[in-house]
C-alpha cells in the first residue's frame, strides 16, 4: 500500500469517528431514554406483580381466618369486614357469602349469585358457575327463563356443561317425563364433560330411577 493510500484511509477513519461522534452527541440522548424507559417498565411491571402477590396473600389470610371462625354471626361480620383489593375477589368474597346463607335462606343466596353473575366484567366461568349454583339453591320460578339459562349453560365449550346438562334432566324428570330423563342421563354419561365423579352419580341416579325412585329435592330417593 502506498503512502497516499495510507494517508487516505487515516483521514477517511478519522472522518468516520468524528461523524459518529457528532451523531452520538446529536442522538445519543434517544438511546439513553430508550435505556431509561425499559429499566422503568422492568422496575414498574416488578412492584405490580409484587404488590398483587401482597395483595391476594392478605386476602386469603383474611378469607381464611374469617372461614375459620365457627359462629356463623361471627364469619358472617369477619367476611362483611374484607375489602377486595382486587379483581374477581369480590365475586370470591359472594360464593363464600352465599354459601354461608344457603343454609337459612336458599333464595337469597341465589339472587346474590345471580346479581353477580350479571356483571359485564366477571369473568364467565365465575358467571356461569354462579347461575348453576343459584339454580341449584333456588330455581327460577318462570319456566322459560330457567330452561334458557340451562340451555346456555349447557352449550358445547361452556366450563360447566355437564353440571347444566344434568341439571336439564333433572328438570325434564320433575315435569314427569322420567323416560326422557334416563334417556338424557345415559347420553350425557358417555360424553367427555363428564367427570369421573359425575359418572358414577348419574349411574346411581339411573338406576335408582330404573328401579322405581322418585326424585325429592334434586336427588333420589327411593319410594
Amino acid at each position: 500500500m502506498s503512502q497516499s493510500d495510507s494517508f487516505i484511509d487515516e483521514v477517511t477513519e478519522e472522518l468516520r469517528r468524528d461523524q459518529l461522534f457528532r451523531a452520538l452527541k446529536k442522538w445519543g440522548w434517544i438511546g439513553v431514554l430508550a435505556v431509561v424507559m425499559l429499566v422503568g417498565a422492568a422496575a414498574y411491571r416488578e412492584i405490580s406483580l409484587n404488590r398483587a402477590t401482597q395483595s391476594a396473600q392478605s386476602f386469603g389470610d383474611a378469607v381464611i381466618a374469617a372461614l375459620d371462625l365457627s359462629d356463623p354471626e361471627d364469619r358472617a361480620a369477619a367476611l362483611s369486614q374484607i375489602v377486595p383489593q382486587a379483581d374477581n375477589q369480590d365475586v370470591i368474597l359472594t360464593f363464600i357469602r352465599a354459601s354461608d346463607l344457603s343454609a337459612e335462606d336458599a333464595p337469597a343466596a341465589a339472587a346474590a349469585l345471580r346479581a353477580i353473575a350479571d356483571r359485564p366484567d366477571i369473568l364467565p366461568r365465575y358467571r356461569d358457575l354462579a347461575l348453576l349454583r343459584a339454580h341449584m339453591l333456588a330455581p327460577l320460578a318462570d319456566e322459560g327463563l330457567r330452561a334458557a339459562t340451562l340451555a346456555r349453560l349447557a352449550e358445547d365449550g361452556a366450563p360447566f356443561a355437564g353440571l347444566a346438562r344434568e341439571m336439564q334432566a333433572l328438570e325434564m324428570l320433575n315435569a314427569g317425563d322420567r323416560a326422557g330423563a334416563v334417556a338424557a342421563l345415559r347420553a350425557l354419561s358417555e360424553q367427555s364433560v363428564v367427570t369421573f365423579s359425575q359418572r358414577d352419580r348419574i349411574t346411581a341416579l339411573i338406576l335408582a330411577l330404573e328401579s322405581g325412585a322418585t326424585l325429592t329435592g334434586q336427588s333420589a330417593a327411593s319410594e
